[in-house]
Order: structure tokens, then C-alpha cells, then sequence
């Protein structure tokens, strides 16, 4: 993209200014609000409803328009926190987070300023996070031969900007101000929203302040020569009429704990690898929240902290070897959210799976459609898909029968209101006048075009929809003939069958040795390269001879990238690396695909796919994949280019690492037959050996080493569930 190119950020996505006439985004993150510089260096600590976003000194000032500051329900309840030793910043030593990602460390010291030599004192900053709080401590030490006169002061605010006007949208009027209160060791912010909800920030101290006041407090001390004092802030966020669900209440370990526990421990020989699952299973751990359904893992942090459709199923599909649990309590929050009627102002009809849930005050109040809204084509048919697959990995129809009118009513979704011009494919149309244009995954509103880089007109039939379907057809029958329903069983097996053939017959270009994007409203095809034909193969839709071209052209250098597989190929008219969804790479688009390969066998390119990610790893941050990163090719050193707005940790990118694993182990646990396959196991090159233990399984647990002999991987089961069988296969 040219540098002299007028640019905004819509939907996530930057796109010039050209483009953006053509599809105006309501729901754009202005480019001026300096979120690609202010937010650049910034740390994020999350659990569930609650995050914040500081700096590299612990800081936060949200004032200049950037994410900087602490969330709780979509709301920022602080905006700036701000300390100073001596009237000046200090001068920042180090700062990381710990493992749990809740917690983040700072190491500081001074300045020289008057009778203060430089470096005399050390401050330590710890800010630690949890569910409706955040606990700052301040310890400052006096490491001169001198005693000196020490003022701590903490500057804060709170305004109680709702998400979306945090991301650059305007409102129809502003909200009445917050009012501060100052009595003894605490301060209270407070403000009554227009959607007549009362929203609280109370700031407590541990010690009483020389001085409280209505922006800061300040601490006097005079230090001996090593000395020491310390002094912690505890903020609490309150929500008035919310009570959170009681595993939200548990003291913070206790969440993180438990969920690290049920995942199985993974170790390697290959350190890089190590370092990334370790991140991978701390990021998942706090962004799972406890609903009255179960748990749920939010969508990715900042920018969409709330549980959504689509982001849910994947990550459970993603997560569903390791820990079901997790796709338990997704199924069951979305049966429960499921649409019941015709909604135009929300995209909703009978059926439907929520697309995304807010409980901000822009939601609450309609300014934008969010509340719950059911803009997703695909969340539908992949919630049946989740149902099918949990079944085939639990064995639990005591569930599926809880679960059955959720499933019947999106089956029949699809069949009455998915295909809306009748030409036998899922499609999807606007009808919320403030809702979004495009509701595939690729939902910014330059993501789907023609060759000639033409805007496809709606409806449109996504490629990867239409292999949603199919699956979603074929767990259909899995379920219905576990349930001794044949008949239903054999009307889905045969829907699905016609579709595997209509499919192929409309979608496959030869001149792509792949599928179209999409059908636009006019029945044309969209003839451009992109990673959604890939997400096809996972599904089993794409004949076995169609599989090995298409694997080739997946690998292709227009498409893979060296860090990835690229949402659009490099040559098509609206390629763009700095892209959210024309030329970027995502995780979870990635991890998808690979699964995919690993199907049809194409093992050597699950593995690049594999070893692509593993490499930027290495090099990313915190050893963290975020939602997505520039598709710019590798160079040698040098990581992945970041995308200045992408969330992280995001749960669908944290999945990716235990999907790409059960891709190159060809894993297969089927718990009715109570077999465990692992079908053309590959590990890559710097793996050695892997091993999983704890791992719960059919009632049991599983330990299993696998260990590289050549271009062979053996397999040493050393502890398997009574009952089961375990498998390998060439």
C-alpha cells in the first residue's frame, strides 16, 4: 500500500480511501486514534469480562484515543493510571508477563533530579488482574548511602467509554459525566449511562494517602539507605444488577488452575514449540469465562472481549481432542441464545446461531445491533458440526439429547431460510440497516471480490459455507442414527451426498486448480485465489484427486507467505499484506486447512503449514500467535510484520496450536468404539519426540510418547483407558 494513500481502519481492516467510499464500515477504528503507534508496546492481562491494556512502564492513558486503560463488559472503567516518583516518570528497566497472564511486572528506577542521584531507587510495579478487579502494588526501594524524601503519586480517571467509542465510533449523544468521590483511603467513580445501568471504578488504598484527591493520590515517605516501602491500590469494577457466575468469583488461581489441569501436558524436545503451547494453554485459561451455560472462551482481547458464534465453535472444534469440556458449555450457551424468531433489525430468524453478544451501553441502548446478533451464515451449520463432533469424541448422547431442539431447529434453519434465491447453496443477505455486509469469517467489507476487483453483490454463497453444510449434514446423520433415527439419518446422508456433487460442480475452477470464492447474487463465480478453499478439505467435501491440486496451489508462493497461507494471493487485484482479510495470514484460517491436509494425507504440506507457525512463534511477543499478523514474505530473522489492530491473545489463534498437533498426529478418538487412531503420525523436523500425559479419554487417562526414528514415528502407549484400543496406521 502506498504510504501517501489516505488510509482507515474499517472493521479491523485498513483499506484506502478509494475502497472504503465503495463500502462504507460503520464499525471502523479510525486511523487517527493512534492505536497502530500509542498501542504498539502494550501488554494486555485478561480474564474473562475483565482486561486491561498498559504500557511497558504499567501505565495507562487512554486519553489520546488509543485502547490504553481497564475493561470490564465492554466498558472502560479506568481510563488513565499514571505513576510518578518525584514528580517524573521513571526510567523504565523491564517489564514481561508472568505465565498465568494475569500479571504483569515492571521494573523501574529514577532519574537524576536535584539531591537524587540516578538510579538510587528501584520501583516494582505489580498489576495483577482477575474477574471484576485489578490489584496494583507499588514497592519502592532507597539503594543510595543517602536517606531521601520520597513522593509517590498515582494519577487516575475512568470514563466509562463504551468499546465501540473506544474503536472510534461516534455517539448519537454523549452519556451523562461520572462523578467522583473522595472519603478516607478510597475514591469512587460513578456513572449512570443512558441505558440506566449505574456503572462504579472504586479505588481503595492499602495505606492512607498524604493526599487523596479527586485525580491522584500521593504517598510521602523519607527511605534510609535500604529502605524499603510498598503501598497497594485494589480496584474493584462494578456493574450494578450483574452478578457474575460463582466459578467467576473464585479467587484467581483457582480458575486459571483448573483449567490448566484439564488440559493434557504436552512436552517436546523442540524448546521454541514448548515456549508456544505454554503461552497457548495460559491464554486460553484466561480468556474462558464462566456462564450460567458452562464455559465459554471470549472471542480475543481488546476488541471483542464477549462471547461470539462462529469464534466459540472453532475454538471448542479446535480444543475438542483436549478438553470437551469446553465445547459442552459452548453448545449449550448458544442452544440457549439461539434466535427463536424474525429479527430483521438483528439479522435474526428461527433457528439461527448468535453471530455476537455485548452488554455495553451502545448495545443496550441500539446504537449498534450487537446485543445479540445473528449476522453469521456459518455459526449455524458449525454448531451442528460441534454437536456431531463431540459426540464421536465423548460418547455423551445424554447431552446431544439435551441439545436435540437446538439442533432440529438449525437444521431446519437451514433448509427454510439458509438458501434465499433457491439455487441449493447457504447464503447470506443484509437486513439489518446497521448490521454487517459480509457475515462469513472474512466479514470486512472488501473481503469478497471478483477478479476485477468488482465488490461481489449479495447474496453470496462462501465456498467454505457450503462445506460447513456438508459437514453439518453428515454429523447430522452421526447423531440421528446414534439416537435410532435412521430415517432422518438417511435424509441428511443423502443431502449431503447431493450437495458433495452439486458443489463440485458449480464451485471448482480449473484455471484455479481450486474453488471459487464465492457465488455472487447473480449465480457468478468469484474467481480469485483464497485460503477459504482451503477450509474445505477439513471437511471432506473435495474429491481425493481435487485434494492433491489443491494442496499444491495452497503452497503456492502467491499464497503461502513463509509465516502462513495468506487470505488472498499475492497478483489479485485486491491483494494487500497490510489487509485484515485480502493478504493476511490468521492462525486459525491456517490451522483449518492443515487439519485438511492432514485428511487427505498431504503431510508434507500440514507440516509447513505447521512449521511456519512454530517459527513465528519463536520470534512473535510472548511466544504468542494473535489474531493475525501482515502476509508480507519471510525474511530470514525477522519476524512476522504485526497488524497494528489485531487482538491477542485471541482464543481461535490460541486454538490453532492444539489443531495443528491432532493434524500431524492424524488423530482420531472415537469413544463409541472406543478406539484411538493415529493415522501417518508426522512430526517436523527440530521434534524429536513429543509426549502427552494426562490426558483424560473415555473415563481414563492416556499417556503416550511418540519419538522420531528417521522419517518414522513410533508410537509407546504407557498408559491407556480400560477398554480402549489404540492404533497406528500408515
Amino acid at each position: 500500500m502506498r504510504a501517501a494513500a489516505r488510509q482507515r481502519i474499517a472493521g479491523g481492516c485498513i483499506v484506502n480511501a478509494a475502497q472504503s467510499q465503495q463500502s462504507p464500515d460503520p464499525y471502523h477504528i479510525a486511523s487517527h486514534s493512534a492505536h497502530a503507534d500509542a498501542d504498539a508496546a502494550t501488554y494486555t492481562l485478561n480474564h474473562a469480562d475483565t482486561f486491561a491494556v498498559l504500557d511497558r512502564w504499567g501505565d495507562a492513558d487512554g486519553a489520546e484515543g488509543g485502547s490504553m486503560g481497564i475493561y470490564h463488559r465492554d466498558t472502560r472503567y479506568l481510563s488513565r493510571l499514571q505513576a510518578h516518583v518525584n514528580g517524573v516518570r521513571p526510567v523504565l528497566l523491564t517489564s514481561t508477563v508472568a505465565d498465568d497472564n494475569l500479571t504483569l511486572v515492571v521494573d523501574l528506577t529514577n532519574e537524576e533530579s536535584g539531591d537524587l542521584p540516578k538510579d538510587a531507587l528501584h520501583l516494582r510495579k505489580r498489576a495483577a488482574i482477575h474477574a471484576g478487579c485489578c490489584e496494583i502494588a507499588y514497592e519502592i526501594g532507597n539503594y543510595d548511602v543517602r536517606p531521601h524524601a520520597i513522593e509517590l503519586a498515582v494519577g487516575v480517571a475512568a470514563d466509562f467509554r463504551d468499546i465501540f467509542e473506544v474503536r472510534g465510533m461516534r455517539r448519537r449523544r454523549e452519556g451523562p459525566r461520572c462523578r467522583r468521590e473522595v472519603g478516607g483511603e478510597e475514591l469512587r467513580f460513578e456513572y449512570d449511562g443512558l441505558d440506566r445501568v449505574r456503572r462504579t471504578t472504586v479505588l481503595k488504598w492499602s495505606d492512607q494517602p498524604q493526599r487523596l484527591d479527586r485525580q491522584s493520590a500521593r504517598f510521602h515517605w523519607t527511605l534510609q539507605p535500604g529502605e524499603r516501602a510498598e503501598v497497594t491500590a485494589l480496584l474493584r469494577f462494578v456493574e450494578h444488577g450483574f452478578q457474575p457466575a460463582p466459578a467467576m468469583r473464585k479467587r484467581k488461581p483457582d480458575h486459571i488452575a483448573h483449567w490448566l489441569g484439564l488440559l493434557p501436558k504436552i512436552e517436546t524436545t523442540c524448546r521454541p514449540l514448548q515456549l508456544w503451547l505454554r503461552r497457548s494453554a495460559a491464554d486460553l485459561s484466561s480468556l474462558i469465562a464462566e456462564t450460567p451455560c458452562g464455559p465459554y472462551p471470549h472471542a480475543g482481547v481488546p476488541w471483542y472481549n464477549t462471547a461470539f458464534g462462529r469464534d466459540g465453535l472453532i475454538a471448542a472444534l479446535q480444543l475438542l481432542w483436549a478438553v470437551p469440556e469446553l465445547a459442552r458449555g459452548v453448545l449449550r450457551f448458544l442452544a440457549a441464545t439461539q434466535a427463536t424468531q424474525t429479527d430483521p433489525a438483528h439479522d435474526a430468524e428461527p433457528g439461527k446461531i448468535v453471530h455476537e453478544t455485548r452488554v455495553c451501553e451502545m448495545a443496550r441502548l441500539g446504537e449498534v445491533p450487537f446485543g445479540r446478533y445473528y449476522g453469521s451464515v456459518d455459526s449455524t451449520p458449525l454448531f451442528v458440526v460441534l454437536a456431531g463432533e463431540y459426540l464421536h469424541r465423548t460418547g455423551d448422547l445424554d447431552l446431544i439429547r439435551e441439545l436435540l431442539p437446538a439442533l432440529e431447529a438449525g437444521l431446519t434453519w437451514l433448509d427454510d431460510y439458509g438458501d434465499s434465491n433457491h439455487d441449493g447453496f447457504i447464503d447470506y443477505a443484509q437486513q439489518a440497516g446497521n448490521g454487517l455486509a459480509n457475515q462469513g469469517w472474512k466479514d470486512s467489507v472488501d473481503a469478497i471480490s471478483h477478479k476485477d476487483g468488482t465488490l461481489a453483490r449479495s447474496p453470496i454463497a462462501l465456498c467454505e459455507v457450503q462445506a460447513y453444510v456438508f459437514a453439518a449434514w453428515n454429523c447430522a446423520d452421526f447423531v440421528f442414527r446414534a439416537l435410532g433415527d435412521e430415517a432422518r439419518a438417511a435424509r441428511y446422508r443423502d443431502k449431503a451426498d447431493d450437495l458433495c456433487k452439486r458443489f463440485n460442480r458449480v464451485f471448482w475452477l480449473d484455471a484455479l486448480d481450486g474453488y471459487a470464492l464465492a457465488l455472487d447474487g447473480q449465480g457468478q463465480p468469484c474467481e480469485v485465489l483464497a485460503s477459504n478453499a482451503g477450509q474445505c478439505l477439513w471437511t471432506g467435501i473435495v474429491p481425493p484427486e481435487r485434494a492433491q491440486r489443491l494442496a499444491r496451489t495452497l503452497l503456492d508462493p502467491r499464497l503461502f507467505s513463509g509465516w502462513g497461507i495468506r487470505t488472498l494471493a499475492e497478483g489479485e487485484v485486491r491483494y494487500n499484506p497490510l489487509s485484515y482479510h485480502n493478504g493476511s495470514v490468521w492462525p486459525h484460517d491456517n490451522a483449518l486447512i492443515a487439519r485438511g491436509l492432514a485428511r487427505y494425507g498431504c503431510m508434507k504440506q500440514a507440516v509447513r503449514v505447521f512449521d511456519a507457525f512454530c517459527d513465528a512463534a519463536t520470534l512473535l511477543p510472548l511466544h504468542r500467535l494473535p489474531e493475525l499478523y501482515c502476509g508480507f514474505g519471510k525474511i530470514s530473522n525477522l519476524g512476522p510484520v504485526p497488524y497494528p489492530v489485531a487482538c491477542s491473545p485471541q482464543a481461535w489463534a490460541v486454538g490453532s496450536i492444539y489443531m495443528l498437533l491432532s493434524a500431524l498426529l492424524g488423530m482420531d478418538i472415537d469413544a463409541r468404539r472406543r478406539t484411538l487412531l493415529f493415522r501417518s503420525a508426522k512430526l517436523p523436523c527440530e521434534v524429536q519426540g513429543l509426549r502427552i500425559s494426562n490426558w483424560r479419554v473415555g473415563g481414563g487417562v492416556c499417556d503416550l510418547e511418540f519419538h522420531r526414528h528417521g522419517n518414522d514415528i513410533a508410537l509407546h502407549v504407557a498408559n491407556k483407558p480400560e477398554g480402549w484400543t489404540i492404533m497406528t496406521m500408515k
